[in-house]
C-alpha cells in the first residue's frame, strides 16, 4: 500500500489558493446579483422594460435579433423620429419610427409609424395614451437572452450556482492545524 504524503507547504499554498478562488467566485456572484436588484428596482422606478425583435422591419439601425431598452412615456411627448413601441388590441406590439402625431379624441395622441426597412408607413395610425421609447439597442442580443430562457440552461446554471455556493459554504480541514489548534487550547 502506497500513501502519498504531501509537504504542510504544499497543502497550505493550495488551501490558500482554493481560498482565494472560492473568494472571488463568491465575490463576483455578489456583484452580480446586486447588479441585477439594482437594475431590476430601477426598472421598476423608471419603467423600463425589455424588447426583443423578430422581424426586421427596423433595419438596418435595429435588425432582427436585436434586445432594445424602452421606456415609458406619454404619446404625447413622442417626437417625430424617434422608434417607440405601441401596444395593439389583440395583437403584437410594434416598434416603429413615428412619422407624424396629432393630438386626438379623448386625451389620445394619433401617431403614424413606419418601420425603416419598409416601403410605407403603417396601414392605420395608432391613438394611444402612452408608448415605449426605444432608449438603447443592441444587434444580436436578443437570441442570448432566448438561449438564457431554455430550461435546460436555467437548469444548468442553477445547478453551478448552487455547487458554487455549497463549495464555498462546505466545511474545511485544514491539514489538521484547526484541530491542533483547538486541542492546544
Amino acid at each position: 500500500m502506497t500513501v502519498d504524503v504531501v509537504a504542510p507547504e504544499t497543502r497550505s499554498g493550495r488551501s490558500r489558493a482554493g481560498a482565494v478562488v472560492r473568494g472571488t467566485l463568491l465575490n463576483v456572484a455578489a456583484v452580480l446579483g446586486s447588479v441585477c436588484i439594482v437594475l431590476v428596482g430601477l426598472a421598476l422606478v423608471f419603467h423600463v422594460t425589455l424588447i426583443m425583435f423578430k422581424t426586421g422591419s427596423m433595419a438596418p439601425g435595429i435588425p432582427a435579433g436585436s434586445l432594445a431598452v424602452v421606456r415609458q412615456i406619454p404619446a404625447e411627448d413622442a417626437r417625430v423620429g424617434q422608434v417607440v413601441t405601441v401596444d395593439r388590441p389583440h395583437a403584437l406590439p410594434v416598434t416603429h419610427r413615428v412619422v407624424s402625431k396629432r393630438p386626438g379624441a379623448d386625451g389620445t395622441t394619433v401617431l403614424v409609424l413606419k418601420g425603416d426597412a419598409n416601403p410605407t408607413v403603417d396601414p392605420a395610425p395608432y391613438a394611444v395614451r402612452t408608448v415605449r421609447l426605444v432608449v438603447w439597442s443592441m444587434p444580436g442580443l436578443a437570441y442570448v437572452i432566448v438561449w438564457l430562457g431554455n430550461p435546460f440552461v436555467l437548469g444548468a446554471l442553477t445547478v453551478a450556482v448552487a455547487a458554487l455556493i455549497v463549495w464555498v459554504l462546505w466545511p474545511r480541514d485544514d491539514g489538521g492545524r484547526r484541530r491542533a489548534d483547538e486541542q492546544g487550547s
